[in-house]
């Protein structure tokens, strides 16, 4: 379990809180900077560019494959039917895709309007940074890559911090509510790039899934909500930024 943290979300937390360090530590207010989410590796470079944004968003799920295979292992050993081996167990397949998907965007619209406005105050009241969902060239495939790292993100987030560790913490004889608070603080944890509005946020948003998790015993519906979220907040900045007045840019 730590292995696949260290390789993956823990690692982000620990870059997380660097950065946050570096932001506090930076002359200005956290709302006069900015957290980049999805920026150019090669600007200028269109082609070049594209090759750097798949390379990264395909070693970011190394993670995943990795947590594929120690749950199909630990299915092996126990003799469990192949129903109850890999991912499956974690409820990460297509086993239920329509419920999936409905539940799913139920989440998102509950969370997607609370987040925005939560994000918007704590930016107003000066606790978060300048979040800028994306800056990447205006070419073809910036939509599409925009959309592949959304569900990038979601998977790598929900399969990790809510259905692996959840299982490795129930087996380790971890409390619910102490595994939902692990779960939850790193959430908000390696979000804290973003500032103390992205932690807080973050970890509410965490505390939400884990109970639903609980409640549902599938990791999908949360992937759904979580690519959605995602998509939304890449995309519409894409569209809107520099053109409403409610948005905030740098």
């Amino acid at each position: 379990m730590l292995l696949v943290l260290a390789l993956s979300l823990g690692a982000s937390a620990l870059s997380a809180l660097i950065s946050f360090i570096g932001s506090l530590t930076k002359p200005g207010s956290l709302k006069e900077q900015a957290a980049t989410l999805n920026g150019s590796y090669a600007p200028g470079r269109p082609w070049l560019d594209l090759a750097w944004q798949l390379f990264g968003i395909a070693t970011a799920l190394v993670p995943v494959a990795l947590v594929a295979h120690l749950l199909l292992r630990e299915g092996l050993a126990a003799r469990a039917l192949p129903a109850a081996r890999g991912l499956r167990v974690i409820g990460f397949d297509r086993g239920r895709p329509w419920p999936d998907l409905g539940r799913g965007a139920l989440v998102a619209a509950g969370i997607g309007s609370a987040g925005l406005a939560f994000y918007l105050a704590a930016r107003a009241s000066g606790f978060n940074l300048t979040v800028v969902p994306e800056s990447l060239p205006d070419v073809w495939w910036k939509y599409p890559v925009l959309i592949l790292s959304a569900i990038q993100n979601a998977v790598v987030e929900e399969v990790i911090v809510v259905g692996y560790l959840l299982r490795r913490l129930d087996g380790l004889g971890w409390s619910p509510k102490a595994s939902l608070a692990a779960s939850s603080v790193l959430r908000g944890s390696y979000h804290l790039y973003q500032g103390v509005g992205g932690f807080v946020g973050n970890m509410v948003m965490g505390v939400v899934f884990v109970w639903l998790y609980r409640r549902w015993g599938r990791v999908g519906p949360l992937v759904v909500a979580h690519a959605l979220l995602d998509i939304v907040a890449f995309v519409g900045y894409g569209l809107l930024a520099g053109k409403v007045d409610w948005l905030p840019t740098v």
